[in-house]
């Protein structure tokens, strides 16, 4: 099991709070890390990321404190405070405020605030360290599942895998054409600020991990696989993000997207059912994302007559 985070252990990370009373309190939303707010009696507040075992597959740390170093300009992501890999631990501020869910993506009114933080990413002109190519990430956890040795002969790996090499030429985007991207646009790291004093942006976006230059419509379905709202939902989040100009052929690349994020999710997760130590249903987790692939590699036959 992972070390829980005790007030001894984080004075260790941080010696210049010692002395102060600290309130320390484990957030939700960490599958793979354990998360803890803390807060001391001079109104520090802070994130602290423990990382979780053998995340490192998945994860280039150094990528993702850099990823969080060149968004600091753009206005949405907290600030790093410290960076310890050799602790296994990532300090960040913490920025208080509501944390979306699915549910909230439904409310008209929140759309253009969830939107924003998006586009100012995207048309920020950050270039990160890492190229996210997403078929090419597909494959690189389907080598890694192969190396762990296990059989899941209810699912058609290469048969997929096939199909997303179709899609991907089909797309025809480029590494030329990549932008910077989040690449984990779950309701989770999603917060509505709550002190527009102090922030002047009305939503951030946490949790960089997997962020690098990457396909905006990766993005965009990787957001739409997680929350899973109806198609007239994504329509206008999308109008939004497109400003009403040819909808039609970005919801249509978008839609060409769509089994990406889900295959990465999917092998993501059987990786975890082997190596995680965390009490958390990975397979299941993984095989509603390996059939909603399923379900919209389906649509793109039926809807625009793809031929896969």
């Amino acid at each position: 099991m992972m070390e829980k985070l005790t007030p001894a252990r984080f004075i260790s990370l941080m010696p210049e709070l010692e002395g102060l009373k600290l309130r320390i309190d484990e957030l939700k939303g960490g599958i793979t890390n354990k998360l803890y707010r803390v807060r001391s009696s001079d109104d520090h507040d802070y994130v602290v990321r423990l990382y979780g075992q053998k995340t490192e597959l998945f994860i280039d740390r150094d990528v993702e404190m850099e990823n969080i170093r060149r968004m600091a300009s753009s206005g949405v992501t907290p600030k790093l405070i410290k960076y310890m890999p050799e602790r296994r631990v990532t300090i960040v501020e913490f920025v208080p405020g509501y944390v979306l869910n699915n549910a909230d993506f439904l409310k008209k009114e929140l759309w253009e605030k969830i939107i924003r933080p998006i586009t100012i990413i995207h048309r920020s002109g950050v270039t990160l360290p890492l190229v996210f190519d997403p078929l090419v990430q597909v494959k690189r956890l389907y080598r890694i599942l192969q190396d762990i040795d296990r059989e899941y002969p209810e699912f058609e790996f290469e048969k997929t895998i096939d199909i997303l090499e179709k899609i991907s030429e089909r797309a025809e985007v480029t590494p030329g054409q990549y932008v910077a991207c989040h690449n984990d646009l779950l309701a989770d790291n999603f917060i509505l600020t709550e002190d527009r004093e102090k922030y002047s942006e009305p939503m951030y976006l946490i949790d960089w991990e997997y962020a690098g230059m990457s396909v905006l419509y990766y993005d965009l379905a990787d957001m739409f696989q997680e929350i899973l709202v109806p198609r007239e939902t994504e329509a206008g989040l999308l109008e939004i993000y497109w400003e009403g100009k040819d909808l039609d052929r970005h919801i249509h690349m978008t839609d060409l997207f769509k089994p990406f994020p889900d295959i990465y999710w999917f092998l993501w997760s059987l990786i975890q059912q082997n190596i995680s130590t965390i009490d958390f249903d990975f397979y299941n987790y993984g095989r509603v994302k390996y059939e909603n692939s399923q379900n919209n590699i389906q649509y793109l036959r039926d809807h625009y007559g793809e031929r896969f």
